[in-house]
């Protein structure tokens, strides 16, 4: 029952890596235009739909930690590990830590729309409306914060200790609690195996004694016919 032995926790924390990314794509996006007359309106308008909004739906739903928002493992396939860890996401302390990503989003938005003019030249959509560059970073700003909830969440799940996760009754999640109050997001194709690693050193640490005497039994043979 070590929850260090889903591999799909360790993936999700590949996140932190597109976090930058993401508001790079942003900052290029938000670049394309102009600030209108109000700008300081439209950053806040910005913010509140593609990252106030969201953070509602995700303190209501939390989004799923078995999903990457474009594929999932199927609800009545997991296994006992994984049920008894979904019952373990998602606790108030993970809730408000993830929402507090919300906060964060509002200063970088002001930051990357004041600066936007120094990467006019590369921008995709040089030239494009004020609009059309606000509308498509709503998209970016949701992505950021969905990525920035399963952080949380895996984060927490990964510190859980052995005893407490094999303490978790495995139907205190049951799928149909799991489709109804997580948000499970993407298609269900994801199966992934489950980390050995800790079977594999008992398994060496057994047969280490094993070859140890079996050493000491041919080196006991070549004496007695030496």
């Amino acid at each position: 029952m070590n929850p260090r032995s889903e591999p799909l926790l360790w993936i999700q924390l590949l996140g932190l890596a597109a976090l930058p990314a993401e508001l790079l794509l942003a900052f290029l996006l938000l670049a394309g235009a102009d600030p209108g007359p109000l700008p300081g309106l439209e950053r806040v308008l910005c913010w509140s739909l593609g990252a106030l909004v969201p953070a509602v739906l995700f303190w209501r739903q939390p989004p799923d930690v078995w999903s990457l928002l474009v594929v999932q493992i199927p609800l009545q396939g997991r296994r006992e590990l994984q049920r008894r860890l979904s019952g373990l996401q998602a606790p108030l302390a993970v809730k408000v830590l993830g929402a507090a990503g919300t906060g964060l989003l509002l200063p970088l938005v002001w930051l990357m729309d004041d600066h936007a003019g120094l990467a006019m030249a590369v921008s995709p959509l040089a030239g494009s409306s004020r609009l059309v560059t606000l509308l498509l970073t709503l998209p970016l700003l949701a992505l950021c914060l969905w990525q920035w909830q399963q952080l949380c969440q895996c984060v927490w799940l990964l510190s859980r200790p052995e005893a407490l996760v094999a303490g978790m009754a495995e139907s205190s999640h049951a799928p149909e609690a799991t489709a109804r109050e997580r948000l499970c997001l993407g298609l269900p194709l994801l199966l992934p195996e489950p980390l050995l690693i800790k079977p594999v050193l008992l398994a060496a640490s057994a047969i280490a004694p094993e070859q140890h005497a079996e050493d000491q039994q041919g080196s006991a043979l070549d004496d007695q016919v030496s």
